[in-house]
């Protein structure tokens, strides 16, 4: 495989935009991901974490309340995101992924009760 102008643009491309070396070979094809990592440290671009995309909502900067940090999707694909709802004070998660998250102490009573029978 070559690495022609053009591939090493979409490489710095997708490099920037937070792709994975992995996903980058499987655009590019005809490269393993190793041979991208390796084309990427050889161009000096830099090695910061995957970016990873959140919700898509517009962003204000003055908003001070936390969101949600429930995990939607797989975290190797491009739909990866976090929920983005307004997390519940104290809590990463919304109320509709507290609910899933966390027991309830009564739900915990009961179980036990069931379990000691």
């Amino acid at each position: 495989m070559e690495w022609t102008e053009e591939r090493v643009e979409t490489l710095k491309g997708l490099w920037k935009s937070g792709y994975t070396a992995r996903q980058i070979a499987d655009r590019l094809g005809g490269v393993t991901r190793n041979a991208v990592i390796g084309k990427a440290h050889r161009m000096g671009l830099s090695s910061k974490p995957q970016t990873i995309k959140r919700h898509d909502m517009p962003m204000d900067l003055n908003r001070s309340e936390r969101t949600c940090q429930w995990p939607m999707g797989h975290p190797g694909q491009d739909e990866f995101r976090f929920c983005g709802e307004a997390a519940v004070a104290g809590k990463p998660y919304c109320n509709k992924h507290c609910d899933v998250a966390y027991r309830r102490r009564t739900e915990e009573a009961s179980e036990k009760k069931t379990a000691a029978a």
